[in-house]
């Protein structure tokens, strides 16, 4: 009997034709689902009659309730090697193996440098201007000469790191693991987490969200920053504390904010970060690249030949 697959969260309706779904007909019928995360009763109803469920990142949380509402399932398959929304221990109780895909390592730092030069240089508020009939509405800012401050040099930050040292920007970092050889490696000064705050003209976020990193941008962290400073914040909205973060804009002890990730997601309609003046936001992009997609959906293909075949490869379950 053919299995039933389902790719959920193709919020876009992009997936169909990103890479050719057809190498898996010998296995099943693949069905493309468009809609938003919902309840755990809408989302059992939903999704109950698939063997085989294909997740984009952490776009659905799949929790102990809601893996138990899934009778069916055998394999879930995720974009990524790490998804936090995903209970592994309930899924190797319950008999679900989770396999994951290799990631696309360009995409993310990509959108964080363009947020970066947007945010400084006002291209929105300038492009929208010139759109209305309008003609140059006020002065850019600089990155040379100014400093980048990295809250987490892992891959993503390193490469943002060398974006910023070829904008002729004095790079520093700070996190609970670095040293300062492990940042020497890569020429970036190591500081203390204080300092980081305080000297950076430029803070972009890049940890992993944990229980250690959850809320580590609170208000004390904010208060350190300079009234001139942009905070960016492509990582994982928990990381930073939504509700100090936006008091700071709204008093402007923060220059601005440059952010792709929110604590609830979508995020809801009324956030004040949809009308905040010193906010350039975006939909979680980081990630959603052409070919970032391409590598996420042609290995759940490979994932999904490989366990039908008994042989599951990129095991996170």
């Amino acid at each position: 009997m053919a299995l039933q697959i389902a790719v959920i969260d193709d919020w876009q309706d992009v997936a169909r034709d990103v890479v050719d779904w057809s190498a898996l007909d010998p296995i099943g019928q693949v069905i493309f689902i468009h809609d938003y995360p919902d309840d755990n009763a809408t989302l059992a109803q939903r999704l109950g009659e698939f063997e085989v469920i294909c997740v984009m990142r952490e776009r659905t949380r799949f929790d102990q309730d809601l893996l138990q509402r899934l009778p069916k399932l055998k394999l879930l398959v995720t974009g990524g090697m790490r998804n936090a929304a995903l209970d592994l221990k309930a899924a190797a109780a319950l008999g679900i193996q989770v396999c994951g895909t290799d990631s696309y390592k360009h995409a993310a730092p990509e959108l964080t440098w363009a947020l970066i030069m947007a945010a400084t240089r006002n291209l929105v508020g300038e492009a929208n201007a010139l759109r209305a009939g309008g003609w140059q509405q006020g002065l850019g800012g600089d990155l040379h000469g100014k400093t980048l401050g990295i809250l987490g040099l892992g891959s993503i930050g390193q490469r943002v790191a060398r974006f910023g040292q070829v904008f002729g920007m004095r790079v520093i970092a700070w996190s609970e693991n670095l040293t300062a050889e492990r940042a020497a490696e890569v020429d970036v000064t190591y500081v203390s987490k204080q300092e980081l705050f305080e000297q950076a003209d430029v803070l972009s976020v890049h940890l992993v969200l944990s229980e250690r990193s959850r809320g580590m941008v609170d208000t004390e962290a904010l208060d350190w920053m300079k009234p001139t400073a942009l905070l960016v914040n492509t990582a994982r909205g928990p990381i930073v504390d939504e509700a100090a973060l936006i008091k700071a804009l709204q008093k402007q002890r923060l220059a601005g904010a440059a952010l792709d990730v929110f604590e609830q997601e979508p995020l809801p309609a009324l956030h004040p970060f949809r009308t905040l003046e010193n906010v350039l936001a975006t939909p979680h992009v980081g990630y959603v690249s052409r070919q970032n997609y391409q590598q996420f959906f042609s290995q759940m293909i490979e994932d999904i030949q490989a366990w039908s075949a008994g042989a599951p490869i990129r095991l996170l379950s």
